[in-house]
């Protein structure tokens, strides 16, 4: 079993990113808000598969995704709408288009379950690269626990600017006040119509990249490279996987 501790990498890798990659595997595992634990961890499944689906390729060699129709290449442990979700926001994320979310919705899938698994897939993508990064195999996934998913909407969420409703900054209360509130950036809002993933993914970025007074500090030196070199680093990647936010 490929461990969490890293053993097998040739660095040292900081205890709070072993940490944080445990508390995304337990979170992924477990019942969500609107998934049990063996459809989210279908979900993470389903995320690594996606590269290997030759639907997948044609579309992406195509001048739109949308003029090639076919069937995914899928685990078969998902429904077609879920799985086509994964599958765009595995392989072509820089194409997706508000008309191809609102298909999604009108296949059943509702704009919270888009958010969870939106949430799980981004989880499990960046523990997967940050193995490949280090040079070890992807870790091996969660047991799903057991339990059913809450299937709580926040009451704060509404409609705004994105795709899906969120909780905006002056609908923020208590403990969400600091991640969705005043101040508050719209990508950290981005997945709040989900509370529990978008906590759980944020807790991950503060390890894997900064946490949110660190981003703020642009002259303060929290790693072993400098504000400058991260954000060189973290443009160039975001230039190479079309991250147009």
């Amino acid at each position: 079993m490929a461990s969490l501790d890293y053993d097998d990498a040739a660095m040292e890798i900081r205890a709070d990113i072993k940490a944080a990659h445990a508390r995304t595997w337990r979170r992924i595992g477990a019942p969500g808000t609107w998934f049990d634990g063996r459809t989210r961890v279908a979900i993470a499944a389903e995320t690594r598969h996606a590269e290997a689906c030759s639907l997948c390729a044609a579309r992406k060699a195509a001048l739109s995704p949308f003029a090639v129709d076919g069937v995914h290449d899928s685990l078969g442990a998902l429904p077609d709408n879920v799985v086509e979700v994964v599958h765009r926001i595995v392989t072509d994320p820089g194409r997706l288009t508000q008309g191809w979310y609102r298909k999604c919705l009108e296949t059943g899938l509702t704009d919270a379950e888009y958010v969870e698994i939106v949430g799980v897939a981004c989880s499990t993508l960046s523990v997967d690269t940050f193995a490949r990064a280090v040079g070890v195999a992807r870790r091996d996934l969660p047991e799903p626990q057991a339990g059913a998913p809450s299937k709580v909407r926040p009451a704060e969420a509404s409609q705004g600017p994105a795709w899906v409703p969120w909780i905006a900054g002056p609908d923020a209360r208590g403990d969400d006040i600091p991640n969705f509130g005043p101040g508050a950036s719209n990508v950290r809002r981005s997945l709040s119509l989900v509370p529990a993933d978008a906590h759980g993914f944020f807790d991950l970025v503060a390890a894997q990249y900064l946490e949110a007074d660190q981003m703020k500090d642009i002259g303060g030196r929290y790693r072993a490279i400098d504000r400058a070199q991260i954000e060189l680093i973290a443009g160039r990647i975001s230039f190479l996987n079309q991250c147009a936010y």
